[in-house]
């Protein structure tokens, strides 16, 4: 690795200054040469409700700026010693036509793959996930989904009869046969339902699904053996929705639901996971308009994709 290809240091250049990358990373055009590109699905389209998470990716990368390059969390790792990642920007959408969005999103993550990289995706709501996993699977066949989310995002339809929002991806994944849902598991969800079928419709797909309550009571390292023992060295896509955790830790969401982990809580669950073939990962559903001025929910969006970077670099290294 170059100085180029790493962010630029902050106790050189103070964090206020410069274009607002993820990380402070170099921006680069295309994936080619890298390990790893980091790319926004700004949409929301999907969004049933709060829109605004159109506006995630810059919040997450805005907020990223307070993270430093070492991970201590596993083994005091420098991850751009071990990585090359850059920033792509953010993918084109087109505001209030789903279809459309989504061939766009499907098509920018596809080069990103086609490059050899791993995508790391920012949201955009969970609609979006359907068009990276598109564009994953069409390269690594069948996926095992890790699905960290307060909703289980696998109903039909929603407002009479439209099958793309971000309520429906991870039915669509397993009907288009890009996710494996005996290989993957769905945590952490809670809340009031639609239907008493709501969870359960899940189970009827083939996902393993565990309540926040499960999750919780499982501990990390348990909830991690879990979880390798499910993936089965397969290739891994790991979908973090951010209102898995509390609103009390996260309340610039799409579709907060109370009683949910701690920040602490949900990154030790993280911290635990090691040893996935990790071909893909999104952090959705930030809503910056509803964060306050804090933006508590967006440095936890970036936190979480750090996090994902670290665990790329630790099984980088060990190659």
């Amino acid at each position: 690795m170059t100085d180029t290809d790493r962010p630029f240091d902050s106790l050189a250049l103070p964090r206020f200054c410069g274009v607002a990358t993820f990380m402070r990373l170099p921006q680069a055009a295309s994936a080619d040469g890298l390990d790893v590109a980091v790319l926004g699905l700004p949409s929301d389209n999907g969004s049933p409700f709060r829109t605004g998470a159109r506006f995630g990716p810059q919040a997450i990368r805005g907020a990223s700026v307070m993270l430093r390059p070492i991970n201590p969390y596993r083994g005091n790792i420098d991850v751009f010693s071990a990585l090359r990642v850059a920033d792509l920007g953010d993918a084109a959408v087109v505001p209030g036509y789903m279809p459309a969005t989504l061939s766009h999103l499907e098509a920018a993550v596809h080069q990103v793959v086609d490059a050899g990289a791993c995508p790391l995706l920012l949201g955009g709501d969970h609609g979006v996930s359907i068009a990276s996993l598109r564009a994953i699977a069409r390269a690594h066949g069948p996926l095992a989904l890790v699905h960290f989310d307060a909703h289980s995002d696998t109903w039909d339809t929603y407002f009479g009869g439209e099958r793309h929002s971000a309520g429906t991806p991870f039915r669509r994944a397993v009907e288009e046969g890009l996710v494996d849902p005996h290989r993957s598991l769905q945590m952490g969800l809670r809340g009031s339902l639609f239907t008493p079928d709501d969870v359960e419709q899940s189970r009827r797909l083939g996902y393993e699904v565990l309540s926040t309550d499960d999750m919780l009571a499982e501990g990390p390292t348990v909830l991690a053996a879990r979880i390798a023992q499910r993936v089965q060295g397969a290739p891994v896509y790991l979908s973090f929705d951010l209102d898995v955790v509390d609103p009390g830790n996260a309340p610039g969401v799409q579709t907060p639901e109370v009683g949910g982990p701690s920040a602490r809580e949900m990154m030790a669950i993280l911290r635990a996971l090691h040893d996935l073939d990790l071909v893909g990962a999104d952090i959705v559903e930030c809503n910056p308009l509803y964060d306050g001025p804090g933006a508590i929910t967006a440095l936890l969006g970036a936190t979480v994709a750090a996090e994902i970077l670290a665990m790329k670099a630790v099984l980088a290294r060990r190659r």
